[in-house]
């Protein structure tokens, strides 16, 4: 049995305390900061690692890679979802999972794609643990999607590539939204795309810093 409350750093205080933070920080959606608040990120990490998983800053997770900011999860989650209930959602670059399983509250299927097979192998066995049953995996480039379950209500992306990949827009259902990071290292900026009947339309959230967006796989 998994204790999701914790203890001590890892307490369901600290996880207020960090809700706290973010509003602070701007984030207003309330069903965001309640996930942010019931989910386990000191699972998601090493135990190591466990005792800074409420800090709002970014951890290594191996693989030259690191679970996002709590801070970028939640105001991703909150531009994608703007309070509302979607039908199936594709996450490009599953990493630890920690994305995967807030998206996982707000979407009746999750569509993850993770690259690095590592890294997926660990995030299977948390969403196992944890009893996520509405998140399919896919060891694969994220560049391309996932066709078959296309069109997405959403898409969510984890890297920054240089332009934004045809195929994620093309996989957007009519008014469909990509939340989404594009641009070199050191200027970068995260865009929110909306799909239309005539075309796309784009929105600045923020300036980020994600790692790059590669193409194929990784069998590692």
């Amino acid at each position: 049995m998994i204790d999701h409350n914790g203890i001590g750093m890892t307490s369901q205080r600290t996880r207020d305390r960090l809700a706290n933070t973010l509003i602070d920080m701007g984030i207003e959606s309330d069903v965001v900061l309640d996930a942010i608040r019931s989910t386990p990120r000191h699972l998601f990490v090493d135990e190591a690692l466990a005792s800074r998983a409420y800090e709002n800053t970014a951890l290594p997770i191996g693989y030259s890679q690191t679970i996002s900011q709590p801070y970028i999860v939640a105001k991703m989650t909150e531009a994608l979802i703007q309070d509302k209930q979607l039908n199936s959602v594709l996450e490009v670059g599953t990493g630890c999972g920690y994305q995967t399983a807030i998206m996982a509250q707000f979407a009746h299927r999750v569509y993850t794609i993770e690259r690095i097979n590592g890294l997926l192998i660990k995030a299977r066995e948390r969403f196992q643990k944890l009893g996520y049953h509405n998140i399919r995996s896919k060891h694969a480039d994220g560049n391309i999607g996932w066709s078959v379950h296309a069109p997405f209500d959403g898409i969510i992306v984890a890297a920054a590539p240089i332009g934004v990949p045809d195929a994620l827009r093309e996989q957007l259902s009519i008014g469909g939204r990509l939340v989404i990071p594009v641009g070199k290292s050191g200027d970068q900026k995260l865009l929110l795309i909306t799909r239309t009947e005539d075309g796309y339309e784009e929105e600045y959230i923020d300036s980020v810093s994600f790692v790059p967006m590669l193409g194929g796989i990784d069998m590692k």
